[in-house]
This record gives C-alpha cells, sequence and structure tokens, in this order.
C-alpha cells in the first residue's frame, strides 16, 4: 500500500503526484526584484527534490511592498521577463508531474530590512530605505520606523498590485498562486489587533479587520482564471492573548472557501517578536487541523516538519492534506527521493542519477547521514 505522502492530490482544478510541498523560502538574492542566476541553480535544483509543488519565494507586488532590497518582486516587465527565464529553466529540469506556485505578498510595516546576513534590522541612515506602510502607524518593534497608515488611494494603489501581480504570474504559467496573508507582512496587520487600530471600515471589528484582505482575495479570485489552484497562507495564532486565535483562522478559510479558494496553508506567529512561541517538531500543525476539519478546505501544513515518517503520519491522520518542507529542503536538496526510501516508495528520479539509487548503488546506505540512516531501517 502507498505511503499517505505519496498519494496524489487535486488542489482544486490542479493534480500534484504527490502531498510534498517546497515552501516559499526567500532568498534575498535578486536585483530590483529580479530574479538572478542564483535562483535558476536554486529551482532548478527543487524541481528535482521530488515534491509534487515547488512554491517561489515571497513575491513582492510592488516595490515598496519588498522585504529587502533583495526580494524577488512581481511589479515590472523586467521582473516578470527573469521569472519566466527562471520557471522554463526549472520546468526543463523538473521531475514528471511537479507543478510551480507562487505566492505573492506586500512587506508592509516589516519592509525596508536589511538582509538578513546583514543583521535583519530595519534600514539604517545610508541603506537607502524607504518608508513602509501599514493599517496604522504602529512600528514592527523596537527601533523599526513608525509605518504611514493607508488611507483610500494606498489601499486602491496595493490592491491594484496584487491583481496585476496575478496577471503576470498567470501569463508566467504557474500552476497555483498563493496570497501572502501572515507572518506578520501587510494583510495579516490589517487582521490582526496587535496592529490594526483603525476606526473606519478598515478596523475596529473582525469583520473590519477582515475588510480589506478580503476585498483583495476576491479581487485577485476575479483575476485568476480556473485552471490556476488559487489559495493563501493564513495565520493559525498570533501565539498572544490579544491577537488572533485559531478560531480566526477559521473564520477567514471558511470566508475564503466561499470565494473560490482552492487551498490554505496554516502557519502562525510573525507578527510580535516577543511573543513566545513553543517550537516543536510539527508544532503548527493543530492549527491546519482545526482549520482543515472545520470548513473542508484543502490545507497544507508547515512548520519544523523533518522526518517523512511524521510527514506521512500527519497526511495519515487527516490532520493536512499537503506537508510544506521548507529548510529541511535547503539541507537536503534531494528530501523526496530520501522520503520516498523511508517510506518504502518507488518514486521517479532523473535518469542521469538513476544510478544511485539504493538498489542500484551499495554506497547509499554509507552516502546517508546517520539519522538519515536511521529512518530507512524504520520502513
Amino acid at each position: 500500500m502507498t505511503a499517505a505522502l505519496f498519494t496524489p492530490f487535486d488542489l482544486g482544478p490542479v493534480r500534484l503526484s504527490n502531498r510534498i510541498v517546497i515552501a516559499p523560502m526567500c532568498q534575498y538574492s535578486a536585483h530590483d526584484g529580479c530574479m538572478g542566476d542564483w535562483h535558476l541553480q536554486h529551482l532548478m535544483s527543487l524541481a528535482m527534490s521530488g515534491a509534487g509543488l515547488v512554491v517561489v519565494e515571497a513575491t513582492a507586488v510592488e516595490r515598496l511592498g519588498r522585504i529587502t532590497h533583495g526580494c524577488v518582486g512581481l511589479y515590472s516587465d523586467d521582473n516578470e521577463r527573469a521569472m519566466a527565464r527562471t520557471l522554463l529553466a526549472a520546468r526543463g529540469v523538473a521531475l514528471p508531474g511537479t507543478r510551480f506556485g507562487i505566492q505573492i505578498g506586500h512587506s508592509g510595516r516589516k519592509g525596508s530590512a536589511q538582509r538578513p546576513w546583514e543583521g535583519g534590522k530595519a534600514l539604517r541612515e545610508g541603506e537607502d530605505p524607504w518608508a513602509t506602510v501599514a493599517p496604522s502607524p504602529l512600528p514592527y518593534d523596537d527601533g523599526w520606523p513608525l509605518p504611514n497608515a493607508l488611507d483610500e488611494a494606498g489601499l486602491a494603489r496595493i490592491e491594484r498590485a496584487f491583481v496585476e501581480a496575478a496577471k503576470r504570474a498567470v501569463r508566467i504559467g504557474f500552476d497555483a498562486i498563493e496570497l501572502h496573508m501572515a507572518h506578520g507582512y501587510l494583510l495579516h496587520t490589517f487582521q490582526s489587533p496587535l496592529s490594526n487600530r483603525r476606526d473606519d471600515r478598515w478596523g475596529g471589528s473582525r469583520e473590519g479587520r477582515l475588510a480589506f484582505p478580503l476585498q483583495v482575495a476576491e479581487a485577485v479570485r476575479r483575476a485568476v482564471p480556473d485552471y490556476v489552484a488559487l489559495g493563501a497562507r493564513i495565520t493559525g495564532t498570533d501565539w498572544t492573548e490579544d491577537g488572533l486565535q485559531p478560531e480566526d483562522a477559521v473564520d477567514l478559510a471558511g470566508r475564503l472557501k466561499e470565494l473560490g479558494f482552492d487551498f490554505v496553508c496554516v502557519s502562525t506567529g510573525g507578527i510580535a517578536l516577543k511573543a513566545r512561541i513553543p517550537v516543536s517538531p510539527g508544532y503548527q500543525v493543530p492549527f491546519a487541523a482545526k482549520v482543515r476539519r472545520a470548513t473542508g478546505l484543502a490545507t497544507r501544513a508547515v512548520g519544523l516538519i523533518v522526518d517523512p515518517h511524521q510527514a506521512n503520519d500527519i497526511v495519515a491522520r487527516g490532520d493536512a492534506d499537503l506537508i510544506a518542507i521548507a529548510r529541511a529542503v535547503l539541507d537536503d536538496p534531494r528530501w523526496g527521493w530520501h522520503a520516498a526510501e523511508a517510506l518504502g516508495v518507488d518514486t521517479p528520479r532523473p535518469p542521469q542519477y538513476a544510478r544511485v539509487a539504493p538498489a542500484l548503488w551499495p554506497g547509499a546506505a554509507l552516502a546517508r547521514p546517520p539519522e538519515r540512516a536511521a529512518l530507512r531501517q524504520r520502513a
């Protein structure tokens, strides 16, 4: 019997060959939003990872919506051409059935930041900082500048930017598009009472705080054709008593389903640096399970899922339909191959690399790190 992790899944109109998804992971290596050679090799490698869906990193819908100067964007023709080149190359080496998605978003008050290896703080004078935006003039944290509260013109501009970025993604040929509505970025800051203190129609009650994110979602839904899967990354909890709670995630997922969205990825945190988050293997899975069971919407789990058996069990229990793998695949770009080995599943490999399959190469067992060899022994 095939392991649950390696069964096909219909993500709305898109058939995935298995339940493994490469999560969007920023590389901070673009030039004015344009992908370069780093992204070329990075996505070509992920295309051979054995995942059913590879999602391109968080992509800014406008230049001022980048997190750092190195963030990818989809706000210009140059951005679109560079991304199309990269996706074409990735498709050229991808394993059979591999699908590609993209996450689009806006950094909001977390923008104008240094790259992580430069410190990850707000850009200083002399580092070409820019003014950030948010629902309310509340800084992200100590030492961060006050963002400008968005007025009606600004909200309209950003809504148009989301729609135009989605249209560009469709032209490029992505199979799936997801809105970034989590991790403390703009659409999350509208939802959370920690960051939205407005007293107009865009704030106050849960209904008011959801109004702009849902307006953007509806506009993007109208712009994206039915043959492209559409979803969102949402917040399971802010990890504070006065922030978003799991019930908010259920409510948002249900509303997105009503708008015609095909899936959600349930993550947490990112809006309050001082929040205490009990990080442990699969620590966010219960939030995904709650959303899935309450709404019936296709749901992806993410967060410190590194063991193939753990990933398989999550799907087999019905806690999530899909499993997002992030840093584990940076550490091991062949995570999907090795997961298949651990679970006793045959999975395609590029014919050029077929000679390293355990059945053909006695050195396979010797080449695996001890912890990976242990996973094979448990299968």
